[in-house]
């Protein structure tokens, strides 16, 4: 019999994937570039030795120290794969729980790993951990996405003890990162502020960045940050790690400089207020954290996350996108059919793709006039709208152009049929007082009836209406007194309503893959990866000054692409129309403006743009991004796309400041193009009656010219806004 048990213990993690005895053991996730490598230590404790660059020989990799020490770990955990709770740890856990009987304690065991290849060279590495003590077993997923240096890692948590167990924090990932100095780079802000950037040197101890919303949970801050090592973080040059969390509710994560000054780091859902009681034999799987190493500065990080969003996330990615003019600055909640129809007709005479109906389409006991009432209660609003909605899209597609609609499914107002049908549906408090944001609550997606009748308010409206082209999903309140009438674990409703809400857009896009889906939460209040798994492309923010939005672009480019960036040009601002539209042009652009209000020449202007960003879109949306020119720090803005190929590339400058001679005053240093191919450069967006001193150069600049001496694209307090066009000369 025991020779029969060291047989199974010798030829079982060979069969499940293992190569050898805890101790002896480097799991090595790689992507084309970056390594994350696992060590077993002889206790059977998964510790991560390494994550950086990736080395060309794989033996070298057992020659890495065991964690950097700089003193003494009193632990042997403070580089734990996934640090378990109660036990020996000092530190941040990733894990902490209650098992059936009450123990506090857990300690996680290396059982096997196997690796699986995928297509397109995703590699998925599974660590399979075990309580010794207890039938508790965690997962550690990494999928490295070889031709993106992306890695997207997550875990899952199951067991098969007598009774429940209670998960009290439940991280998707724990990094370990040795350094001489880390430098944060995290972003902040609120309505139409968002995504302001701020560095800091982190410090022994712990930084935190998280929320608590519940939805619109990204309105104070994002869960994306990028992070420097040695060095504060240069566009081209050094160390940085760019991440973000791909979950759509309360988020945390943390950064902890240990005892040994080197750096941990922990991510995932929020534990705030949410203890989950974990069923034996059920699972439960945390959401992804996903994150890019580069040793070649922001501007690679970025790239490497924007090539893998437009092809592994982003439905469609890799497709096309339509202009949309949308009604809500030219009509506001104070509209009727004949108003509409104009509407198409100015659309179409712009040259857009589609016509956008925003708020205020619907309810009839209580019109949605204003934003006190009709939420919840989507039947069109027949004084507004007699022949319904099937008539507007009929009416669009005559005058030549698609139709989409607003919807905000997710929320209701006191004042609504739904709220009085149903009050049990609604997240509040029963013995507090009702408190609003936008005069709205939140339904209760943790609810399946509620998920169902969300999921039945959008699929009735496009089963009605299959030719409707688009649909912008917005989410405007935030969660007070958070409390579900419904579901028997009241502390499980901030995951389960994120859950739900996925369930709900996962039916969705099974039965209509293609269509086009705008993500906004009153701006930008819900931008993250797990959404974006669903939704084309998302809302940056309701501000749409152009000045403003060069910031608010800029920030987001560093981790979402320019095909999912809607930028719209509106009467926000006091800048030119020029202006405003070459700054939306950055991205996915479209329209926000009375067309009928806009005289000859900016009309003809908005036309001719239109055609132009046909033509020149793709660069834009699939090309690789290099940001010249910050505005956080001068008085000029400057980034430029450049195709896959390099042989054609766009370039925005903006000027950002006003002080007396600002603008280029020196030729840019590009990059991104082919040192040896041969390039003409011809201004775009050129203003009616102005003429361009550049393109009266004919002049053939060499790739090595432009990005060692560089070209002066004469930005001033005249030319505010120059848009180029960069291609290949035989």
């Amino acid at each position: 019999m025991k020779r029969l048990f060291y047989l199974f213990a010798f030829w079982f993690p060979i069969l499940s994937g293992a190569s050898a005895a805890p101790g002896d053991k480097h799991i090595a996730v790689e992507t084309q570039r970056t390594a994350l490598v696992i060590r077993i230590s002889q206790e059977g404790d998964p510790t991560i030795v390494y994550l950086g660059r990736r080395l060309q020989s794989p033996a070298d990799y057992e020659l890495l120290p065991d964690n950097s020490k700089r003193g003494e770990d009193y632990t042997k955990l403070y580089n734990s794969a996934y640090t378990p709770a109660g036990g020996r740890n000092l530190l941040e856990p990733a894990l902490q729980i209650a098992h059936a009987d009450g123990n506090p304690s857990s300690d996680l065991k290396y059982v096997r790993h196997q690796t699986q290849n995928g297509a397109d060279g995703v590699v998925l590495t599974t660590v399979f951990l075990k309580d010794p003590q207890y039938p508790f077993e965690v997962s550690l997923f990494y999928k490295a996405y070889q031709q993106e240096d992306v890695i997207e890692q997550w875990s899952s948590i199951r067991h098969t003890e007598k009774k429940n167990v209670r998960l009290q924090k439940y991280a998707s990932a724990n990094l370990y990162i040795p350094a001489q100095r880390y430098y944060l780079t995290h972003f902040h802000g609120d309505w139409a502020k968002e995504m302001n950037p701020e560095e800091i040197q982190l410090s022994a101890g712990l930084k935190v960045l998280d929320t608590k919303l519940g939805t619109r949970a990204d309105l104070f801050q994002p869960p994306s940050f990028l992070l420097s090592l040695n060095q504060p973080a240069q566009e081209e040059t050094g160390e940085v790690l760019a991440g973000t969390l791909a979950w759509s509710g309360n988020y945390k994560i943390e950064f902890e400089v240990d005892p040994l000054r080197n750096l941990r780091l922990i991510a995932g859902i929020n534990p705030y207020a949410s203890e989950y009681t974990l069923a034996p034999g059920k699972e439960f799987v945390t959401p992804a954290f996903l994150y890019t190493y580069s040793s070649n500065g922001k501007g690679q990080a970025s790239r490497n996350l924007h090539r893998w969003a437009r092809k592994h996330r982003i439905p469609q990615g890799e497709g096309n996108r339509l202009t949309l003019l949308n009604n809500w600055e030219a009509t506001y909640f104070d509209f009727n059919e004949e108003k509409l129809t104009t509407l198409f007709k100015d659309g179409k005479k712009l040259g857009v793709d589609l016509f956008l109906l925003d708020d205020g389409w619907f309810a009839n006991k209580y019109p949605r006039n204003n934003d006190h009432t009709g939420l919840g209660d989507w039947q069109e609003n027949k004084q507004k709208l007699p022949h319904g909605l099937g008539y507007l899209v009929k009416e669009a597609e005559s005058a030549g152009i698609k139709f989409g609609i607003w919807l905000e499914p997710e929320m209701v107002s006191p004042k609504s049929e739904l709220y009085e049908k149903h009050p049990d549906w609604v997240i509040k408090l029963p013995n507090r007082s009702e408190y609003y944001f936008r005069n709205q609550l939140v339904l209760d997606l943790s609810n399946p009836n509620v998920q169902d009748f969300v999921y039945g308010v959008v699929d009735g409206i496009l089963t009605k209406n299959p030719t409707l082209g688009y649909i912008k999903w917005d989410c405007n309140a935030v969660i007070y007194n958070a409390f579900s009438a419904t579901n028997p674990n009241p502390s499980h409703l901030f995951v389960e309503y994120v859950q739900g809400l996925y369930k709900v857009l996962d039916r969705l896009r099974a039965k209509y893959p293609t269509l086009p889906l705008m993500l906004c939460s009153g701006g930008g209040g819900r931008v993250d990866y797990g959404a974006l798994k669903y939704f084309t492309e998302f809302w940056p923010s309701d501000n749409t000054d152009g000045l403003e939005r060069i910031f608010i672009q800029w920030n987001y480019s560093y981790f979402f692409p320019a095909i999912a960036t809607c930028n719209h040009i509106t009467d926000w601002g006091k800048q030119p129309i020029k202006f405003r539209t070459d700054v939306a042009m950055m991205g996915k652009m479209g329209y926000d403006i009375v067309v009928s209000k806009l005289d000859e020449e900016e009309l003809q202007f908005s036309q001719e743009a239109l055609k132009t960003y046909s033509r020149v879109k793709d660069v834009i949306w699939q090309g690789d991004l290099f940001r010249l020119v910050s505005p956080q720090t001068n008085d000029l803005a400057s980034l430029v796309y450049v195709s896959e190929k390099q042989d054609k590339a766009i370039w925005f400058n903006y000027l950002v400041g006003n002080r007396y001679r600002e603008g280029s005053q020196a030729p840019i240093q590009l990059k991104g193009l082919n040192p040896a191919k041969k390039y003409r450069i011809q201004e775009l967006n050129i203003y009616p009656g102005n003429n361009s001193p550049i393109n009266r150069n004919q002049t053939v600049y060499s790739g090595d010219y432009l990005m060692t001496v560089g070209f002066n694209p004469q930005v001033d307090a005249r030319r505010t806004s120059v848009v180029l066009e960069i291609t290949e000369s035989n």
